[in-house]
């Protein structure tokens, strides 16, 4: 969700510089780190990296976090549980879908029909092969 004031996250990467501009402007959290290093790298690495520790002393922690779940040793990225960019809980599971999903026999009855195919290919590039080794011998 995005926040009226821009607050260093808790519980950022490197002193939650990104993440805390990431959830300020209501943006994913990847393309500002990748942002972030990129510029730290045109910079010349020491004053981009001087930057980013003089965002990180000068932003305040946000102090409306809340605490992170216990760890229970679940991943958190397996719950059934993704939370989107605007801060919403989405709920869901994967289901297969009927027209994505083939049983074994299918793919069985797949490959050897590609196998058969790429057999007869085979077969009639050697026999053009032969023909043409045996016109060039007989013609010495």
């Amino acid at each position: 969700m995005a926040t009226k004031k821009l607050y260093r996250s808790k519980y950022g990467q490197v002193f939650g510089v990104c993440q805390g501009i990431a959830d300020w402007r209501d943006l994913p959290v990847g393309p500002i780190r990748l942002i972030v290093i990129i510029a730290v790298v045109c910079t010349g690495i020491f004053p981009g990296v001087a930057i980013y520790l003089l965002a990180a002393l000068f932003i305040p922690a946000n102090p409306y976090e809340t605490e992170r779940p216990a760890n229970d040793g679940s991943d958190w990225r397996r719950s059934g549980h993704m939370h989107g960019y605007s801060g919403e809980t989405v709920h869901g599971t994967y289901e297969a879908n009927d027209n994505d999903a083939r049983s074994n026999d299918e793919l069985k009855e797949e490959y050897e029909r590609l196998k058969k195919k790429v057999e007869k290919m085979e077969e009639e590039m050697f026999d053009k092969e032969r023909d043409w080794d045996q016109r060039f011998h007989e013609g010495n």
